[in-house]
């Protein structure tokens, strides 16, 4: 029996459907909110965007999110890929992985209360029921208010809080494609003589780049709509905004749904062009095979 030309369609239509109506059209439907005023009700034109670049706080948003990228994706990704090599040779290396993924099993909401009280500071003089600051008093040092110094260690602090959580999925991920590399291709190079640093760099590396890459992809994303710990843990005070919870303040506290929309719309805007990436990179892969 003949496959009939519409009868793709018949299976498609249903996808897509779902895709413009929960998808597209919300995005649409943002991008024409955010050329309106706080209600919605007046037309400002592009008055929104200019704020987002124009407002110190969106512009320390920015700053925070682009610390966030320099830093949270390389050492997550770098994490990830040395301890799935070195991890590899250890006799309880599913125990092992399944201690260092814990964290992302944890909500954020969670993750982000658990390291508030290790931060947690007291004025000098009182008790410190904090982790880091009790053990700073311990050894008679000034206890330190983590998350108040700004404007750079209360955001390194939010990030290895981030950098807890991901490394275990960067780790899983990545572990999977190293033992993907045939142990014949390892084992020769070891017996030529080459090193294991000098088999990382020519041989390991080069096989797990397409993987590294979408792992870096994805944490990049991770960074741009980064919220859930800046919320519970400074809500963004102190110099820690980050563009997601100032898009949650613009809509669901000063309840301006033309500044909450633009951003969203600049969130869509910087993560497009990753998505595109990818997808190149998955083509030129389909290519290959």
């Amino acid at each position: 029996m003949r496959t009939r030309w519409y009868t793709p369609w018949i299976y498609v239509i249903p996808a897509l459907f779902v895709l413009m109506f929960f998808l597209v059209y919300p995005s649409i439907n943002t991008l024409i909110i955010s050329f309106f005023g706080p209600r919605s009700e007046k037309f400002i034109g592009f008055a929104n965007y200019i704020y987002c670049f124009t407002n110190q706080v969106m512009l320390t948003a920015f700053r925070n999110n682009l610390l966030w990228i320099a830093l949270f994706v390389p050492i997550t990704v770098f994490l990830g890929l040395i301890m799935a090599v070195m991890l590899d040779r250890v006799r309880y290396e599913p125990i092992i992985k399944s201690i260092i993924f814990m964290p992302i099993a944890i909500s954020f909401v969670g993750a982000g209360v658990i390291w508030k009280f290790v931060y947690s500071y007291r004025p000098i003089g009182s008790e410190q029921i904090g982790i880091l600051n009790a053990f700073l008093s311990f050894l008679g040092a000034q206890p330190i208010p983590w998350l108040i110094e700004r404007p750079w260690l209360n955001n390194i602090c939010l990030i290895i809080v981030g950098i807890w959580i991901w490394t275990g999925f960067c780790l899983v991920i990545l572990s999977a494609s190293y033992k993907g590399i045939p142990r014949e291709l390892l084992e020769a190079a070891r017996v030529d003589g080459a090193n294991e640093l000098r088999i990382f760099w020519k041989i390991i590396l080069p096989l797990m780049k397409p993987t590294v890459a979408v792992v870096a992809t994805t944490m990049f994303i991770n960074v741009l709509k980064v919220f859930d710990i800046v919320y519970v843990m400074t809500n963004g005070s102190f110099s820690t905004e980050v563009i997601a919870n100032r898009m949650y303040k613009e809509m669901f506290i000063f309840q301006n749904y033309g500044r909450a929309s633009a951003i969203a719309i600049l969130l869509l805007l910087f993560i497009i062009p990753m998505i595109i990436i990818n997808v190149q990179r998955f083509r030129e892969q389909e290519a290959i095979r």
